[in-house]
């Protein structure tokens, strides 16, 4: 025996010895053995004990029927045939030998055989043997001789009576003599079917016994292996789920329960770390909340500081700087002249200075009014925004000999003045900075989704791929205030107010093809320059977002 199949068969050997590590298998396993074991024993005894009452009825109520039958026939058609020849040596009537005729000459055809044939273990044939011979010689040496004497017409003297008598109670001694034993070899075998029958009646009750028992303790054992461990494990997992997480929960029974419970038990510690985690989390987010709670008043408590500032602005801050640009203006028109060159320039400086600051400030305002001192929203037809737009473009437009067409523009949900002031700052953007030839702006809409695409195409000068985001930055100019006006708010307002309305805006690529450069740095007449593409999208018909902080502001010096 290998090492290997020492230690399996210790391992089974102890398993056997100690049955509280059998698993549920392994004992439903063993139970059903025994059971299938006794229930194979029962109905082995039972088909045994039936074959044996088979047998022995067989014997009974055929053979040894049949037998004693055929018996008791010989010995009447004997008595019969002794009758006839005795009533014709009395009568010398030849009518009475017809019951001799009519048993068929028993003499010459023995009952033995037959015997022998259904009973072959009986010790009755020897003695029936014995009993044919008898009538036999009572037929052969008394009887023929008998009836031919009374046929030559003989008498038969009292003698003759007293010997024929004789030899027939040999034959009716030998015959009595075989009856004698084949009775009680049959009462012997009706006793031995009693004791089968019986037999067999035992093996039925203990078979339904045994099925009764074997049922009551597959209950037991299945309730004591299986359904117990399962409710009280069920009642540990209950008391878990109730939410008493420091309940230990163990399994009991066989090994199977035991693991689960620890399984349990191992989801119960995950569970705890879960809820810790959960718990830990919350706490996280209550924190969270409260300092967003905190910058939520930080950011109310600055906009109101802000709000504040746009009125001392809008106030205290533009009347001494009316006055500054008053007293240059005053200076200028008063001491023009008057003065060297250089003072001159000065004073332009300073009045030029006084308006642009005024400029950036009215700027300042109406970008920080974008989403706080607004209209109330409502379906707004953007076809009657660009009208409006174009309307207070007009001189511009004429001045710079401007073209522009827009597609049919849908309705939106939004305030009227922002998405005119978008429309009014594009367009005025495309005029502005516009080539040698005159502008032609075009603005295109499609609906994408839940959104409305809108396009506005120019064939101005263009904006470089590289200050695409740039451009959207509060007073970013690209060019030099005295190539093109402006304090660089235009963009940014379009930006904030298209995010207001739950949007966004970029500049669109340039095409790949050969871009249009102006020949030292002036454009001809009549010459197309690269072009803008400003795209910007609209919800269909949705909610306005609320802003919840200012946008970066970005001052180039």
């Amino acid at each position: 025996m290998t090492q290997t199949q020492s230690v399996a068969g210790d391992t089974l050997w102890e398993r056997i010895r100690q049955p509280r590590v059998w698993g549920v298998h392994g004992r439903i396993a063993a139970a059903l053995v025994v059971v299938v074991a006794l229930l194979t024993g029962v109905v082995t005894a039972a088909v045994v004990t039936l074959l044996e009452t088979r047998q022995v009825q067989r014997e009974v109520v055929r053979d040894y029927y049949d037998g004693l039958r055929s018996s008791q026939n010989y010995f009447i058609a004997m008595l019969d045939s002794e009758t006839a020849i005795r009533g014709y040596a009395l009568t010398h009537d030849k009518s009475a030998l017809d019951p001799l005729n009519d048993s068929g000459q028993p003499w010459d055809h023995p009952v033995s055989g037959n015997l022998d044939t259904v009973l072959p273990d009986t010790s009755v044939v020897p003695k029936m043997q014995e009993a044919e011979k008898a009538a036999q010689v009572w037929y052969y040496e008394w009887a023929a001789p008998t009836i031919q004497s009374l046929e030559d017409g003989a008498d038969l003297t009292e003698a003759d009576f007293t010997e024929g008598r004789q030899l027939f109670d040999v034959f009716r001694a030998r015959y009595t003599e075989a009856i004698n034993i084949l009775r009680p070899e049959r009462e012997k075998a009706a006793d031995h079917l009693g004791e089968v029958t019986n037999l067999g009646f035992a093996i039925g009750v203990l078979s339904a016994i045994i099925c009764l028992v074997a049922g009551v303790v597959l209950w037991i054992l299945m309730r004591r292996w299986v359904s117990r461990p399962v409710a009280f494990l069920a009642g540990e997992a209950r008391i878990v789920a109730n939410g008493e997480l420091s309940h230990q929960v163990i399994g009991i029974g066989p090994p199977e329960f035991v693991q689960l419970g620890a399984d349990v038990e191992m989801m119960r510690h995950r569970l705890i770390s879960e809820v810790e985690k959960a718990e830990q989390a919350r706490r996280e987010t209550l924190q969270a909340r409260t300092i967003l709670e905190e910058q939520t008043q930080e950011l109310q408590r600055s906009n109101r500081e802000l709000e504040q500032f746009a009125y001392v602005a809008s106030h205290d801050l533009q009347e001494p700087l009316r006055k500054v640009a008053s007293f240059c203006q005053m200076l200028q028109r008063r001491y023009g002249g008057q003065l060297d060159d250089r003072a001159d320039q000065y004073i332009h400086f300073a009045v030029d200075g006084a308006k642009r600051m005024q400029q950036l400030i009215n700027d300042l305002l109406e970008f920080s009014r974008v989403g706080r001192l607004s209209t109330p929203s409502a379906d707004v037809d953007l076809s009657e925004c660009l009208a409006n737009a174009l309307l207070n473009l007009e001189t511009a437009k004429e001045e710079s000999a401007a073209e522009v067409t827009a597609d049919d523009l849908p309705v939106v949900h939004g305030e009227a003045p922002l998405l005119t002031q978008v429309l009014q700052n594009l367009i005025g953007n495309a005029i502005k900075f516009r080539a040698g030839a005159a502008p032609r702006i075009r603005i295109t809409t499609r609906r994408d989704g839940d959104f409305w695409e809108f396009t506005c195409t120019d064939n101005g000068i263009g904006i470089e791929q590289e200050y695409a985001d740039r451009v959207f930055l509060i007073f970013q100019r690209l060019h030099a205030k005295e190539a093109y006006g402006g304090t660089g708010i235009g963009l940014a307002m379009c930006k904030k107010i298209i995010e207001y309305h739950g949007g966004k805006i970029w500049v669109e690529p340039p095409a790949a093809d050969a871009v249009p450069e102006p020949r030292d740095g002036v454009w001809e007449p009549g010459q197309d320059g690269p072009g803008t593409t400003i795209r910007w999208t609209l919800p269909v018909n949705s909610d306005l977002k609320v802003l919840e902080s200012e946008p970066t502001v970005k001052v180039m010096r």
